[in-house]
């Protein structure tokens, strides 16, 4: 998937005939759905990220977000900023032809839709992913929700050809407030996704999985229910290191994700960013700078070893 050139003046006609007519840019959520919308189910489902003729360097991008309790109002966020996120990715050149995938995470415990993936997209469609998403707003109430069964998706249920042709991880951004389970559930996993495990995974393994071939951030938001607890981003950061990410501001979430993903390819530095978002007429800059100190110049390294076209079969890049 991936195909397709993303518009901002598509968007713009979108939304203005949204406005025109009263109707929600999640329709189908406030329309009262209770179940998953097919082209968000998981079951059975494979997301893919593959190059084409018009994207021949495609970079997988995915942004998975808790949409329980507090974290209800993150995905509309999210929608009324994907032109700042698109306009620093392309215009920019933060990535080369990048494909973003949008999902919803609940509580597999106790929610009637803990989990929605939709696929990765380089138009308008993303948009439309954005807009199916159910946001069920419910949680199980005990600072615990189901990102291990996100990630054990993004680990297992998804292709991208940066990684299988060019050893280059994709970028995969949880949004969220508090803990992931201690184990991914193997009842769980056969419900919902559909796979037979035969042992429950600790959360550990899943993580070390998911991060193979997916650079992975967790970023933890003012606003939410648990902002600020140590708890939670000790935890994270137990898992993730630095790349579990505080936020002062919701807001600045387009930009801090733009920002991190022209870090990881290098396509600019945190000073040069920042800069960008001024120009932009960004006020997230302040928030973007605090969240990704931690970052700054690193970007990422190319972690596979693959065959180079051509050379001599035991010669591996890094």
């Amino acid at each position: 998937m991936g195909s397709g050139i993303w518009s901002t003046d598509v968007y713009d006609a979108a939304d203005r005939y949204r406005r025109a007519t009263g109707k929600s840019a999640f329709s189908y959520s406030d329309g009262g759905a209770r179940s998953v919308h097919p082209a968000l189910d998981p079951r059975g489902a494979v997301r893919e990220s593959r190059d084409s003729d018009e994207h021949p360097q495609s970079t997988a991008i995915a942004v998975l977000f808790d949409v329980t309790g507090s974290m209800g109002h993150v995905p509309r966020v999210l929608q009324t900023k994907l032109p700042q996120l698109l306009g620093l990715l392309l215009r920019q050149g933060y990535a080369r032809d990048p494909q973003v995938m949008f999902g919803a995470i609940g509580d597999a415990t106790c929610d009637r839709v803990p989990l929605q993936i939709g696929q990765f997209e380089s138009d308008n469609r993303m948009d439309d992913d954005l807009g199916r998403i159910v946001l069920e707003g419910g949680g199980g109430g005990q600072m615990t929700e189901s990102y291990e069964l996100a990630m054990y998706f993004m680990a297992r249920h998804t292709v991208t050809d940066c990684w299988e042709k060019r050893g280059r991880r994709g970028y995969l951004f949880i949004i969220g407030d508090e803990l992931a389970y201690p184990r991914v559930k193997a009842r769980e996993v056969a419900r919902l996704i559909g796979d037979d495990l035969r042992e429950d995974l600790p959360v550990r393994q899943i993580v070390d999985e998911v991060t193979r071939r997916w650079d992975t951030y967790y970023l933890l938001p003012a606003g939410s229910a648990y902002a600020g607890n140590r708890q939670v981003l000790d935890f994270w950061r137990g898992l993730l290191g630095q790349r579990a990410v505080e936020l002062d501001d919701l807001d600045a979430v387009c930009e801090t994700i733009a920002l991190t993903v022209g870090l990881g390819e290098q396509a600019i530095d945190l000073d040069a960013g920042l800069h960008d978002l001024d120009r932009a007429g960004s006020t997230a800059g302040r928030t973007v700078s605090r969240a990704l100190a931690r970052l700054g110049r690193a970007g990422r390294a190319e972690v596979a070893t693959l065959p180079v076209a051509g050379a001599d079969p035991g010669v591996t890049r890094l």
